[in-house]
């Protein structure tokens, strides 16, 4: 993994020296095409059915977030709607059209936390500026 060194400031603290903290650079961007493509060549499915599983996986995962539920995938993780939204004085107040924003949580599985971890990962400095 490469990166790269950021300065920052405190923002409890404007007045304390900036330091120099590590930060990811992304090498790059891959598809559901090309991950349809690498599971097809570790297994005897063809790429086009892959991508139809993983692009049925993703619809089927929006319909049960819009429903409110948590969607667990063993090994990977978990995904879950979180709200953000102005404040009322009253329980009475409140209600749907309070809500500002919709974001999708993501919570990695142990089996994920474990194989990217500290250990496991090694690390080179990039001067790339993205």
């Amino acid at each position: 993994m490469r990166i790269k060194p950021i300065q920052k400031y405190n923002p409890q603290d404007a007045g304390a020296d900036r330091k120099f903290y590590a930060q990811a650079v992304a090498t790059g961007k891959i598809d559901l095409k090309r991950l349809a493509y690498l599971v097809s060549n570790q297994s005897s499915v063809r790429e086009g059915d892959c991508y139809a599983v993983i692009l049925s996986m993703v619809h089927n995962i929006m319909d049960e977030l819009k429903q409110g539920k948590i969607v667990k995938l063993d090994r990977l993780g978990s995904f879950q709607l979180g709200i953000s939204s102005e404040g009322v004085a009253t329980k009475a107040q409140v209600s749907g059209s309070l809500v500002k924003d919709i974001r999708i949580n993501f919570r990695p599985d142990e089996d994920m936390k474990g194989t990217l971890n500290t250990k496991t990962m090694k690390f080179t400095i990039s001067d790339s500026l993205i």
